[in-house]
């Protein structure tokens, strides 16, 4: 089953009644209690995103899955011959219901981790990473430009020259490709538009061809795609010999 795009407010209730937002810990904690660890895989399965994982990480590469979740994109991708899945996530409380569940798949290794700091892993130590929903979820939480930034710039850090950041969202270029194109780095992007599970409208064109953008990185004038609740997927591979300056901080925020 996948999930809508997060309400508008992206926000559930925490403890005592608090407010929270789809970008904090406490309230991916509370919902994976709650939910008992059942499945439940963000915006598409892996069935309709495997061509484009094929086509830019093939089952030899290292990859590390952002926000993981309890998905089962990853158990999907090594059972299509995957070998090696680092999963990271923001909720202490997924990662070892993830554990406990896969502890005799090798090819799956899960860590709690908060994507805007992976400084455990060194640089250029990943072929691919993949986001399906973490960056959306940071768009809605405190302080979403600076969390973005963070994330972008860790993503590019953790890739290798050539390697491919394949990220999977609802927000289409105008606001996305802002974020993905930080200061310092440099993405050959690739844009593909797929509709929503169960859409059972036309689609004019083939899901597998790029829409192009415009120089601004933007849809061309007069696309619109045929699901208006479509999925976009960026294909952005990091080009060669680049790579983006350490993770913005407050107080840089602060001097812009």
């Amino acid at each position: 089953m996948s999930s809508p795009a997060p309400p508008d407010d992206c926000e559930g209730e925490g403890s005592g009644g608090r407010s929270l937002s789809y970008g904090e810990a406490e309230y991916w904690d509370a919902r994976y209690v709650e939910e008992g660890g059942a499945p439940y895989d963000w915006y598409q399965r892996y069935d309709a995103l495997r061509p484009f994982v094929l086509r830019f990480a093939p089952p030899a590469s290292r990859l590390l899955m952002i926000g993981c979740g309890s998905a089962l994109m990853s158990e999907d991708m090594v059972t299509d011959g995957y070998v090696e899945i680092v999963n990271i996530d923001i909720s202490s409380v997924v990662i070892e219901m993830m554990r406990k569940k896969y502890f005799n798949i090798p090819q799956l290794q899960y860590l709690r981790m908060d994507v805007r700091d992976m400084s455990m892993f060194p640089d250029e130590s990943f072929d691919c990473a993949i986001d399906k929903g973490t960056l959306d979820s940071l768009m809605c939480g405190v302080d979403a430009p600076l969390s973005a930034a963070q994330m972008v710039l860790e993503v590019d850090r953790l890739l290798k020259p050539g390697g491919v950041f394949i990220l999977i969202t609802y927000g289409d270029p105008s606001v996305r490709v802002p974020h993905l194109n930080q200061p310092g780095c440099k993405w050959k992007i690739v844009l593909y538009i797929l509709p929503r599970p169960g859409f059972t409208g036309k689609i004019r064109r083939h899901v597998l061809d790029p829409v192009p953008l415009t120089e601004r990185g933007r849809l061309p004038d007069g696309f619109v795609p045929e699901d208006p609740d479509s999925h976009y997927v960026y294909a952005c591979e990091k080009m060669q010999g680049l790579t983006c300056s350490a993770s913005p901080t407050v107080e840089r925020q602060g001097e812009e």
